[in-house]
């Protein structure tokens, strides 16, 4: 299991566009991804899951990814939170 923690920078935090996008991007792997923020966790492919979070700005999240390509879903998602979120 690979896994990297993450402080929200976006204004919003992360709101339908970036989680559509993070959605869109998880589906790419064979990992199972999570976003962990506090005690509430959700499946990084379910686009409503991590709406529901709701992560805020200013929040650190954990993302794990499990499975056989973990490494590249790992470092992949961490560019796309430093680019977008």
């Amino acid at each position: 299991m690979k896994e990297f923690r993450y402080t929200i920078t976006d204004k919003i935090g992360i709101h339908a566009r970036p989680a559509g996008e993070l959605a869109k991007l998880s589906k790419e792997f064979q990992s199972e991804v999570k976003i962990r923020a506090g005690k509430k966790e959700a499946e990084a492919r379910r686009l409503m899951a991590v709406m529901a979070l709701g992560i805020r700005n200013g929040q650190e999240i954990v993302v794990t990814a499990e499975g056989p390509d973990e490494a590249e879903a790992s470092e992949r998602l961490e560019e796309f939170f430093r680019k977008n979120l």
